[in-house]
This record gives C-alpha cells, structure tokens and sequence, in this order.
C-alpha cells in the first residue's frame, strides 16, 4: 500500500493506537494522584505471557508520572543484569536531579555512604575488595536487604525534605534473583513504613507472582496485582481499525473476525499481521481475501523471529521437554505427563523445568502444571517438529 504503515510490531514499541488499557491506566493514574497527595500508595506489579504489552502500558504509565513531575527512572532487568549496578546508577540519577533542586548536603552525605556501602559490598569488580564465594553468599543473603534499606531510607529522606515524588519503573522483573527481589520488597517496605514518597511499577511475567510470595509474605500487602491478557473482542477490533482509519482505510467485517481469530486478540500478533497486511494490500478496503493470503507470511515471519529466538535459546534437553509439553495433547499439562512422555521420572526432569522457568519460556500454572509464556508457542513447535495436529 502506497501509505504509510501505521502497525508497529515490536518490543515495547508503542501503538499508534493502545487499544485496551484504559481502565489500567486510569487506575495507574488515580495510584500516582495519590503518591502526589502523600497518601500511601502501594506499588503496582503488571504480570502477563509474552506479547500482551506489560512494556507499552509501563512506558504509558511513566508518562503520566513524567506529567505530574514525578521524579522517576526506568530499567529493565534481564537474566544478564546486575541488580545491584541497576539499582545503584537508578538512585544516584534521581538523587541527582533533586540534589539540582534543594541543597541538603547532609541527606546526600547519607545516601552517597548508602550507595558506597552498597557497591563495595556487593559488587567487587567495581570497589576495592575482593569476596570469596563463601563471603559473596553470606553478604547476599544477609546483608543486602539491610544495605539496600539504607539506600531506600536515604533517598526517600531526601525526597521528603525535597517536598518531591518518587517512582521506579521496573521492566522484566522475575529476571531478579530471589535475594534481590526480598531485599528489593524490604527496602520498599520500610520506606513505606517511614512515610516516604516512593513508589515501584513493575512488569513481569505471570512466575512473578510466587516469586514475590515466596520472597516476602506481606509482598501481596505492598503491591497490588494486575494480570494483563488479550484484549477484549471489541478492543482487538479497534486496535486493528483505528490505526488504518486515520489513513482512509478499512476492513471489512469477515476480514476482521478472520484476523481475530488468527491472533487470538493478542497484540502482539494483531500488529504483526496487519503490518504484512498493509504490506500486501493495494486496496483501501481490506477484506477476507487479503487476510487469507497473507497469513502465510505472517506465520513465517513470527516462526523465524518471535517464536524462534526463544525456541533456539534452549539446550537440546530442553527442546525436548517443551516438545513433550505439546505431545501431551493439552495445555497447561503435568510435569508427570511430560516425564511420562520423556520415558523417564519426574525428579529426572525437574532440573530442566527449572531451567526452562528461569529463562523465561515456560513458567508454573498451578501446582505441578506448566504452560508457555509465549502464545501459541505450541501451534509453532507443531510446525517446528512436524508434530501431528
């Protein structure tokens, strides 16, 4: 089509149309109102499988804090990171920024020592002492939430002197480690307690939830919870419509329930079709035919990017235990099926699921029962392996 393509598949990128997240964001706003107002706030952690848009919605999010003078920083945690770098140059840029607006060279003293502490204690490669592993182990378990407290008591110290607001916004948050989670909850926690002005919106997939859990029992008392899915029928529709409307083109109805029955309301999927869409057309009514002929590459081009640069970062043990997720014939299914299906004992397997959670390609339905972080990941490894349907 002789116009610009207005559909925007991509990590994080935002739509030209965010259909389906109104009332997340409304709620999201009404939480920041109140950080503003100093009443106290919980944070708010948004959870999904792949492809749903936790990214835009957070990014959405920060805007509105960016509005509201919010002093805020944003980083994404990945299986590579170091926390403890993250959280460190995260702090010093806010503190930065307020330390530009009121001078309170006691307050700064303070969290600079808190930061000091934090990097020489656990992040040797840049301070000036070296931890055994043994020690490195005692520090992390032991020390890092007191540490990490300091720095948060510090910082929300200054912000309160400040008369200022401050947010966190935390991108892949079950890459964390569980002793930074529980320190990361702590710290907040008591920050929370003294009254400070310091907020955390979160985004991770749906294992995160017991991770909080498990990391600290009042985590579900110190966030609210919002699992975000597929959109609604109507709102996949406009999601679809919208962008294409301000261009003079539509779809016609047979065209749209095929494409939403292609895609299963995600948005992932959704941009990603009618991008190829787009691509192919040369009219400005696209209709059921169009849809048909292009689902063919649309396939391929999820097959050779989305679904296969997490298929291709799995070991072959673990290309084998996802494959006996999908012989199983049901998602989620039992890891007593897939041993069953391996021709080996559950304890056999356990290791490998382990592996496969922590790199974020399956996680934990219920007790014992697994799923895909990535919709329709099991209709790719059929075309993958062949499988029967």
């Amino acid at each position: 089509m002789n116009k610009p393509n207005p559909y925007r598949p991509g990590a994080g990128l935002m739509p030209v149309y965010l259909a389906g997240r109104t009332e997340e964001i409304l709620h999201a706003e009404m939480l920041l109102d109140a950080l503003i107002s100093d009443i106290p706030t919980q944070s708010v952690i948004y959870s999904g499988l792949r492809g749903v848009g936790k990214t835009v919605l957070l990014n959405t999010i920060e805007e509105k804090a960016e509005a509201r003078g919010i002093y805020h920083v944003h980083f994404e945690v990945d299986a590579k990171s170091d926390f403890i770098v993250l959280i460190n140059n995260a702090v010093k840029k806010i503190a930065r920024s307020i330390s530009a607006k009121v001078v309170m060279q006691d307050v700064v003293q303070n969290l600079l020592d808190a930061l000091k502490s934090l990097i020489v204690s656990f992040n040797p490669g840049d301070g000036t002492i070296s931890l055994s592993a043994q020690e490195k182990a005692f520090y992390l378990s032991d020390s890092l939430t007191a540490t990490l407290t300091d720095v948060f008591v510090s910082l929300g110290e200054m912000a309160k002197r400040a008369n200022v607001h401050i947010c966190f916004f935390v991108d892949e948050i079950q890459f964390m480690k569980s002793e930074e989670l529980s320190a990361l909850i702590a710290a907040l926690h008591r920050s929370n307690q003294l009254g400070h002005p310091i907020m955390l919106v979160g985004t991770g997939l749906p294992k995160i939830l017991k991770s909080l859990g498990d990391a600290k029992s009042y985590s579900e008392r110190l966030f609210e919870y919002h699992t975000i899915g597929s959109l609604d029928d109507e709102s996949a529709k406009n999601a679809i419509t919208e962008p294409a409307k301000k261009l003079g083109v539509s779809y016609t109805d047979e065209a749209i329930e095929l494409i939403l029955a292609k895609t299963g309301n995600y948005p992932y999927f959704i941009q990603q079709f009618c991008k190829i869409i787009w691509e192919r057309s040369d009219q400005d009514v696209i209709d059921a035919e169009m849809v048909e002929q292009t689902e063919k590459e649309y396939l391929k081009q999820l097959d050779e990017g989305f679904f296969r640069v997490r298929y291709e970062r799995c070991t072959e043990n673990e290309k084998n235990f996802i494959r006996a997720m999908v012989e199983c014939g049901e998602l989620p299914c039992t890891i007593a099926n897939v041993a069953k299906k391996l021709g080996t004992r559950v304890q056999s397997v356990s290791p490998v699921r382990a592996q496969l959670i922590n790199k974020g390609i399956i996680y934990a339905v219920r007790h014992s029962e697994l799923d895909f972080t990535v919709p329709a990941f099991d209709q790719f490894l059929k075309r993958e392996l062949d499988l029967d349907e």
